[in-house]
């Protein structure tokens, strides 16, 4: 299973990016699915999360700015990112927990897709 993440760039604060992460392979169907994120010398920390029936979860510093939301027949993830600001730069990752017919689930993370927001 791979995941696909991109949509990432620069952008002036108070403007807006949409991820996408896109995950391809085989396996029977993802669960859950999230956005984390990562800052230099800073441990990943959750952005937002979404179960397979649609509810999401989202950290205070992006309620209200960010939505994320889910494409369950095409396998993917979206966050939409609005109202940017400078502390919103990072290298933004996606991940999936993918359950499997034969076997126990498994989660798989994205190679990461880069945020830049200035002032």
């Amino acid at each position: 299973v791979q995941l696909q993440a991109c949509g990432g760039g620069l952008v002036q604060a108070g403007g807006s990016l949409r991820l996408s992460c896109v995950a391809s392979g085989n396996f029977f169907s993802i669960s859950g699915m999230g956005w984390y994120r990562q800052t230099p010398g800073k441990e990943r920390e959750l952005v937002a999360t979404i179960t397979s029936g649609g509810n999401s979860n989202y950290a205070d510093s992006v309620k209200g700015r960010f939505t994320v939301s889910r494409d369950n027949l095409k396998n993917t993830l979206y966050l939409q990112m609005n109202s940017l600001k400078p502390e919103d730069t990072a290298v933004y990752y996606c991940n999936a927990n993918v359950l499997y017919a034969w076997g126990p689930s498994t989660m798989y993370w994205g190679q990461g897709t880069e945020v830049t927001v200035s002032s």
